[in-house]
């Protein structure tokens, strides 16, 4: 496996996990590892690892990047899944600074977990073209952990068009011990949601758009971060206001990476706390 080291070493490239454009240019770090064959679990060695796995879901070969915690045993950790915004990839956490926010909130006393990120797209939901997210996550993701000795996933966390994500992963799966979302791309209206191109139409849309099914979201486990001068800051206070979330900070910052790098620490605690 790759060393958390190495896999750094290489992620000079940034790549925003926002709704910008998709960047140009290779990923950061080295290329995916193979993936491991058998029928056995394969433990976890590195803090970091990269593998490029096929879902048969989306139609695509995608990136599996787990982080763990350094200097504590991988094997039998709870997972959060990581979903990232438009135009980024699952690389992009480690750009975000995932595995030393990771072992730093563990090392002061966050009980510890792993983070899984996936390569998604299209608002992490099923728009057409045999190509969804949401299928990935639910009947692949399991068992590609399992191969590594992780749990299932018990938490999600999502930024930007991952926040949509992630809350529409939440209602699916009411079980979850932690949902939490960062400048969350939720839309208030349809010719808000048209605007964006990726949506077939309005029933697809409205089945799928959060603010439209607050009663399918679980307070107690849900924690919101938004900056203050985020463009979805109205649609994120209205979330905390139809939800009532145990955690929402609205707080001063952009809808780019050093607002996420900053409230990272607070998500990877929250998470890890309720994972316990």
């Amino acid at each position: 496996m790759l060393s958390r080291r190495t896999l750094l070493a290489g992620s000079a490239l940034t790549l925003l996990a926002g709704c910008s454009a998709t960047p140009s240019g290779p990923p950061p770090g080295p290329p995916a590892v193979p993936v491991p064959t058998g029928s056995s679990p394969h433990p976890l060695h590195d803090p970091v690892t990269v593998q490029r796995m096929r879902s048969a879901a989306r139609g695509t070969d995608v990136d599996l990047v787990l982080i763990t915690p350094e200097g504590v045993p991988a094997s039998g950790l709870p997972v959060c899944l990581a979903l990232h915004g438009r135009g980024a990839g699952a690389r992009t956490f480690l750009s975000l600074g995932v595995p030393e926010l990771l072992t730093a909130a563990v090392r002061a006393g966050t009980p510890p977990f792993a983070v899984a990120a996936l390569d998604g797209d299209h608002y992490w939901v099923d728009v057409g073209g045999a190509d969804d997210p949401q299928r990935m996550l639910t009947d692949e993701v399991p068992g590609w952990l399992a191969a590594r000795d992780l749990r299932p996933p018990a938490a999600v966390f999502g930024i930007s068009m991952g926040g949509f994500g992630a809350l529409r992963f939440a209602r699916a799966h009411p079980d979850l011990k932690a949902v939490a979302t960062a400048s969350a791309a939720l839309f208030v209206s349809w010719p808000d949601a048209r605007s964006r191109k990726v949506f077939a139409d309005e029933a697809t849309w409205r089945a799928a758009e959060p603010l439209l099914h607050p009663d399918e979201l679980h307070p107690g486990t849900l924690g919101v971060w938004c900056g203050e001068s985020d463009p979805f800051l109205g649609a994120d206070r209205k979330l905390v206001t139809a939800v009532s979330p145990k955690v929402s900070r609205f707080t001063p910052g952009k809808h780019d990476d050093a607002y996420w790098r900053g409230v990272l620490p607070e998500v990877l605690k929250f998470v890890g706390e309720r994972l316990s």
